[in-house]
Order: C-alpha cells, then structure tokens, then sequence
C-alpha cells in the first residue's frame, strides 16, 4: 500500500499549486501584460420586473434614472419594487485585431447583452445558481460604441461584482478556461483518489474497511462540493444546473456528518462524548433536510423559506463543528495521541479558514464569496491522508509482529513437544542405561588394583568415560525430572560466591577474570544445587570461549518484583542462527559437546519460574539474562 499513498500525495501536492492560483489576480497579470484595459465605471437604473424572458427594450435615457456605480462598491441589492437591473458602459477605444470582453463575476439568474439595439449575449436560468462568468469576441468596429445589459435575480444580489475588462481574444481566452477550469482539476483529482482509494480497499481487512471507506466517502463528498461549486459548469454546461445544485446539497449533507464520524472513529468521541452526540444532530438535521429535498423535486413542493432558514442553520451548524473538531484535535493532541496530532494541523488550518470565511460571509450580509476554503481544505485532506498511510503502516508493522509472535509460539510448542518426548525417552533409558554401567565400573576397578602399570592406564581411560557417560545419564535423568525438591530462600550474592570458587580455577586456567557485581538482600525460592549446577552451565560456557584477554561481567538487581541476573562475556560469540538452537539436545558449537549442559539448565530454570534469553554478535560477546521472582514478592502475593 506504501505506492498508493506516496502517489496519492502526489495528487495532494499537485491539487495544492493549482490551488494556490487565484484567477482573478493571474487575470489582472495577463491584463498588465497585454496592455488590457479596464472599466470600472458604469451606471445602472432600476426597472420594472419583466421576465418574458428578459426585457428586450430599454428604458428611458433620463439623467435622474441612471445612477453612476464603482466595481469597489461591488454588486446592488434588488429593490421591493422590481427585480431588474440595467446597467451600460461605452467600449474604449482600441486597437485590437480580435477584441473580446471579459466579466469575471456577475450575479443574475438572467442576462442580455446588447450593442447598437442588437443582442450579442442572452443567458436565462431555470436554476438558483446566479454566478455567471461572460466572455464575448467584440468586432475592432465595436470600440467606443455602448453597452447595455439587462438582468434579472431572485435572490438578495444583483449585477456585476469585478472590473470589465476589454483586451485581446486570443490571451484572455486561455486565462478564462484556466481560471474556471482549475476547480473542476482540483475536484475532480479528489474524486480520483477517493475511487482509487475504493479499489484499494479490496486488499483491505475487515477491520480496516470501515475507517477507509468512510474517508472514501468523505473525500468523494469534498470532489464533488468542488465541482458543482466551480462556476465553469453553469457557464458552459448551465442546462444541467439544477443537477449540480442538487448533487452539491446532497455532498454537502454527506460530507459535514461524515467528517465528524471519520473524526469520532480515527480520535475520538469527545470531552464527554461531545463529538458522537452533535454528529447525531447532524444526522437528524441532514435527514429532514433530505427529506424536504426530494420531496420538493418529485412532489414539487415548494420550500424556499425553509431552504433560505437551512442555509443560515448550516452556516452556524459548520462553525459550530469546526470549533468543536479543532478544539478536541488540539485537546487530544496535546494529552498525546499521535494521531490527534498528524490530523491537528491540517484540519486546524481547515476549520480556522471556514470559521473565519462563514463569519466574514455572514459579517458581510452574503457579499463576500466564499474561496479560500478550498485551500484549508486541501491541508485536511492531505493530513488525512497521512493519517492513514500512518495506520496502515503500524497495522502492517503490527501485522509482522503478530507473525513473528506466531512463529515463536509455533517453534516454542514443537520444542516443547519434542522435549516431552525426549524427557520420556531420557527416563527410561537412563535407568535402564545406569545399572550395568555401575556394574561394569565395579568389575574394572577390580582389574585396575590387579593390573600392571601399562594396564592401569588402559583401565583409568575406560572408568573416566564410564564416569562422562554417567555424568550424561545424570542430565537425562535431570532434564527429565527437573522439579525443584526442598526449595527454600537462595541468596543469590552467596551462591555466585560458591560458583566463583568452583569455575575460578577454570577460568585462571583460561587466562581468563570473573567480575561479580551483586548487591546482598537479593533472595529467590528454589534449590541451592540446581540453581549452582545451571549457572556453572551458563558460566562454564562463557569461560570456554573465551579469548585473549577474557572478561566475564556479573551482575544483579531487582527490577518490578523480579530478581534480574546478567552474565556478559567478550568470547567468541554466536550467530543468530546458533541462539535459536540453544537449549536443544545435542545442538553444541563444542567438539565433543552434546548439547545437554544447556538444555538441563533451562529446564532447571523453567521449574524455578525463571525466564533465560540470549543475545550475542560474533566475535563481540554473548549476554545471558536470567529472570527469578522475588522472594519478597512471592511472599507478598
């Protein structure tokens, strides 16, 4: 999944730059550089309301109708009396082989156009979508004539927002499709990755699907909010508006409780449960609204107040949420949840830029146009992103681990089946084994008293491998009943100063020193013999491979109610391959090793309740870690 995320970044970065375009000011550059020239003066007059379609004669040239108007002062609002706005300019003059006009922002839900009593430009909408966008060729004959445009709305906004710009057709042309364009990129590039997202969710386990497919649906929800946002499709495709207004409601009910549920499930509920209980009312919100919705487009019923009402309740109902999120985002993310963290800062800049774009829409009764939002946006779904290549990278993490745990179990319970097997074998043989060796000993002491020197030598070989053999029979019988009888309190610091006795004069004959650093008040329950006979094992081990200069370090010290024992040497070391074997019978790195030294102590260790690991590099050294409980502890149990 690691290339689905790195590519789905991609497409975040490259949404972002297109993003950071704004089109009006990349317009005003082009005018600059194409020495366009600009109206920012013209006059309007009010007329009477006439939709049949538009009216198609102008009104009276009288000095006290016209009103002179500013693009600063921004769009009018309708009068009680009627509806229909005029407005006309005079074309400058210019010398341009292939003029064009350009309005980048005019609010009416029907436009004419007109020069010299001809219309050049007619729009009419059967939908409430009354942001145009209107690019006209003009003739070079055209300059210094007069411009008059008619236009009508249903809604509190009326007439032309931004500078008219007169300039050449062919660059203005490539600025228009550029600047309308780019939010139907952007969209639909979130669209795309939620649906590549959706085919990724094959590979997915089940307790995956439900966090991924609910950011699916919430990034498809956001792809087409800014689609049908886009004025591009009511310019060029506006027979299908009141498609895309009903496709933009319908995402934009999805996407608000949406992203408080993929918030809910990937944070957390909430102070309280604040976040689950306001998505509830989100969700009964929404599911009125959706009601009214389709019944308006299959009954026809009319619910413009209520529609008017809603928007004002989801304006508040988005801020509302945004505050919430944020504050829980930052609130988790300081109490220390990573994932609250990843997700605090784009969503932070998402919910900081729609709180202060909804207040300014609001502050400013409506005139201003809601933008920036999309670049907030941007940022949050880009720390989404990053919040789930994060988990699934942990998921897999822990996906590995949860295997290597298997197979330590698997291999910990072949070996523990194999070592009954074994302890069953070693009994029986070794009792059976014991008997004619003693007996066999018994008869070659005999010769060796009667025998000549030559024989004696012969005799003392064969009793020093009855006495090995013995010895092995001994660690069967050990591994095989390794039950700890008369365990009483060990002071570890005394029986390490008994082993020191006993493996000193191996190790001075190995050239080799023994460091014991354990502090008294160390107890363990167990039995004073077998815990010598395991550690005389451990040590004996790290004193035979030792080197030039060898060091064995040993030490001790409680740790959570547990006696902890370290023993480190600068051997030979092992390979990775040899510390998985250790503890199995006749598995020895030694000549004339069998293995069984070890696997008896960690029998012994294992009926102590102790736990032994082992680490080791090659030519650096092997340390052994042997854990008891307590005796304190046990006794406070």
């Amino acid at each position: 999944m690691k290339w689905v995320t790195r590519n789905i970044l991609v497409i975040i970065f490259v949404m972002i730059v297109m993003s950071s375009f704004n089109p009006i000011d990349a317009f005003h550059s082009v005018e600059t550089k194409n020495h366009s020239i600009s109206i920012s003066n013209w006059q309007y007059y009010w007329g009477e309301s006439d939709r049949e379609p538009i009216m198609t004669s102008y009104p009276l040239e009288s000095s006290n109708s016209w009103v002179w108007h500013n693009s600063n002062q921004g769009y009018l609002k309708p009068q009680q009396s009627t509806d229909t706005l005029w407005i006309k300019f005079r074309l400058p003059a210019y010398d341009l082989s292939s003029p064009a006009l350009y309005i980048n922002k005019v609010y009416a839900k029907g436009i004419n156009i007109y020069i010299n009593n001809t219309i050049i430009y007619q729009k009419d909408r059967s939908h409430k979508y009354d942001l145009n966008t209107i690019f006209l060729p003009l003739k070079p004959v055209d300059a210094g004539k007069e411009v008059i445009m008619s236009m009508y709305s249903e809604r509190d906004r009326l007439g032309i927002d931004k500078e008219i710009v007169i300039g050449d057709y062919q660059p203005i042309l490539k600025q228009y499709v550029r600047g309308n364009i780019i939010d139907i990129i952007a969209g639909v590039a979130v669209v795309f990755v939620a649906l590549v997202m959706v085919i990724c969710s094959v590979f997915l386990s089940k307790g995956h699907i439900k966090d991924w497919i609910s950011v699916n649906i919430v990034l498809l929800s956001v792809g087409i909010i800014i689609i049908t946002y886009s004025p591009f499709l009511y310019t060029h495709y506006g027979e299908y508006g009141h498609i895309y207004l009903v496709l933009f409601d319908i995402a934009l009910y999805i996407f608000l409780p949406g992203l408080t549920y993929v918030f809910e499930s990937m944070i957390g509920i909430g102070y309280g449960g604040v976040i689950r209980k306001f998505r509830k009312i989100q969700m009964i919100y929404f599911s009125c609204f959706f009601a009214f919705m389709f019944l308006n487009l299959f009954l026809d019923i009319e619910y413009e107040r209520f529609y008017l009402f809603s928007l004002s309740m989801i304006g508040t109902l988005i801020i509302i949420q945004g505050i919430i999120l944020m504050t829980h985002a930052v609130y988790y993310g300081i109490k220390g949840n990573k994932d609250a963290g990843i997700i605090a800062w784009g969503f932070t800049i998402f919910t900081v830029v729609v709180i202060a774009e909804f207040s300014w829409f609001f502050l400013s009764q409506g005139k201003y146009e809601l933008f920036i939002w999309k670049w907030g946006l941007i940022c949050f779904i880009t720390s989404f992103i990053i919040l789930l290549g994060r988990k699934l990278t942990m998921n897999h993490r822990q996906v590995i681990e949860y295997s290597k745990e298997l197979e330590r179990f698997n291999n910990e319970l072949q070996r523990s089946e194999k070592m009954d097997i074994i302890s069953e074998l070693a009994a029986s043989v070794a009792h059976e084994v014991r008997n004619p060796l003693q007996v066999t000993r018994g008869f070659l002491q005999l010769l060796e008293q009667k025998s000549k020197d030559k024989d004696k030598e012969y005799l003392r070989l064969a009793l020093d491998e009855l006495d090995r053999a013995s010895d092995i029979i001994t660690d069967f019988l050990t591994f095989a009943k390794p039950e700890i009888q008369q365990a009483t309190t060990l002071d570890v610091l005394g029986e390490f100063r008994h082993i020191e006795g006993i493996l000193l004069p191996l190790a001075n004959y190995q050239a080799g020193r023994v460091q014991i650093d354990i502090p008294s008040g160390l107890l363990i329950i167990g039995n004073a013999s077998k815990f010598k006979q395991a550690f005389v094992n451990m040590i004996k081990n790290s004193i035979e491979a030792l080197g030039k200069d060898g060091l064995i370090r040993i030490w001790a010290y409680e740790d959570s109610g547990q006696i902890v024992i370290h023993i480190l040497d600068n051997g030979v070391g092992m390979e990775d391959e040899d510390i998985k074997h250790l503890g199995e019978p006749y598995y020895s790195n030694k000549t004339r090793g069998t293995g069984l030294g070890l696997m008896v102590t960690f029998r012994i260790i294992e009926a102590m309740n102790g736990s032994i690991t082992f680490t080791s590099e090659k030519w650096v050294g092997t340390e052994v870690i042997t854990r008891f409980p307590s005796a304190y502890h046990e006794d406070m149990i």
